[in-house]
């Protein structure tokens, strides 16, 4: 789960998070708004290659 941490809706993904079975994460944008993570290029580019990573580690096929 990526938020920002300046998102009015980061306890949702907090609450996520502590529910979630593993693996799980919650990495937070600095700075960052909910919809600053969808359209700000200072902000995008970092929920993307995180969110690739994980993937990646999680979900890649053998």
């Amino acid at each position: 789960m990526i938020a920002g941490t300046e998102a009015d809706t980061a306890y949702f993904s907090r609450e996520a998070v502590e529910k979630a079975r593993e693996p799980k994460e919650l990495f937070w944008v600095e700075g960052a708004t909910h919809i600053d993570l969808y359209e700000k290029d200072a902000y995008v580019p970092t929920a993307v290659a995180k969110l690739a990573g994980f993937f990646k580690e999680h979900l890649a096929s053998d």
